[in-house]
C-alpha cells in the first residue's frame, strides 16, 4: 500500500498537524452505534484509528476493540491519553501494541490478515474510506472483505463535499462510490444525512467546504472469502 499520501500521513502525525483529531467522542457514533444490535462484550475492528477517543467510548461499553493505524505516534499518543502502559512486541510487518481488551496494530493496512479479526463481530470506520486517496479505496474495501469474518456488521460514516454548483438536496441518498465500492460484498442501508455548511476562519477565509455527513449500516456477505461456494 506504499503511497505518497501514507508517508504525509506519517508526517502529519509527527509534526502534530492533525486537524481532523477530534477531541471528543463522535456525536453519530453515540446516536447509531446500538442500531448493530451488538452484544456488549462483541469484538470490534477500527480500522486508520489514529487516536480516536471513540476506542475508549467502545472499550468502556465492553467490547474487546482492535485497532489499526500507521503512525507510532498516534499509537503512543493513544495509550499515553487513555493512561494505561501497553505491552508491544513485533508481529510481521506490524507492532502489536495490546492493554487489557484493547489492541492497536501499527503499520499499513494491508499487512493486516484473517487471524488478527477473528472472532470480530462489527467494524467501526470513522471516516477511515473519507481519508483514504481515491486510488486507494477499492484496495482498501477489497482487503476488508478479505480479512473480515462472514456476516460481520460495519457502522460507516463518511463525508461528502459539495461542488459550488451542487445541491445539497441532490446529495442526501447514498452516494454512488459507496455503492459501487461495497455491493459486491455488503449489504448496505443509509442510516443518516447531514448537511454542514462552509466553515470560515475569523478572516473569512473558507478552512472546510459545504459538505454531507453519511452513516451507511453495512453487512458483509455470510460467507467468508475462503469459506465461499466455488
Amino acid at each position: 500500500m506504499a503511497h505518497p499520501d501514507l508517508a504525509l500521513w506519517k508526517q502529519g502525525w509527527r509534526a502534530n498537524q492533525i486537524p481532523f483529531h477530534l477531541t471528543h467522542v463522535h456525536p453519530l457514533l453515540a446516536k447509531y452505534w446500538s442500531m448493530l444490535g451488538l452484544a456488549s462484550d462483541a469484538r470490534v475492528f477500527v480500522p486508520l484509528c489514529g487516536k480516536i477517543l471513540d476506542l475508549m467510548w467502545l472499550h468502556k461499553r465492553g467490547h474487546d476493540v482492535v485497532g489499526i493505524e500507521l503512525s507510532p505516534v498516534a499509537v503512543r499518543d493513544f495509550f499515553k491519553a487513555a493512561h494505561l502502559l501497553p505491552r508491544h512486541n513485533c508481529q510481521g510487518d506490524l507492532t502489536r501494541w495490546t492493554q487489557e481488551r484493547l489492541a492497536i496494530y501499527c503499520g499499513e493496512f494491508l499487512a493486516l490478515t484473517r487471524d488478527e479479526l477473528l472472532g470480530v463481530s462489527a467494524v467501526y470506520d470513522r471516516a477511515a474510506l473519507t481519508a483514504l486517496p481515491e486510488s486507494l479505496r477499492a484496495g482498501y474495501v477489497s482487503h476488508l472483505h478479505a480479512i473480515l469474518p462472514g456476516g460481520c456488521l460495519v457502522l460507516l460514516m463518511t463525508i461528502e463535499d459539495l461542488d459550488d454548483d451542487e445541491e445539497a438536496a441532490d446529495n442526501m441518498s447514498s452516494a454512488e462510490n459507496i455503492l459501487s465500492l461495497y455491493c459486491a460484498h455488503f449489504s448496505i442501508e443509509l442510516l443518516h444525512a447531514e448537511y454542514h455548511e462552509a466553515m470560515v476562519d475569523r478572516a473569512g477565509e473558507p478552512t472546510d467546504p459545504r459538505c454531507i455527513h453519511k452513516v451507511y449500516r453495512l453487512q458483509h456477505s455470510t460467507s467468508a472469502p475462503n469459506e465461499a461456494t466455488p
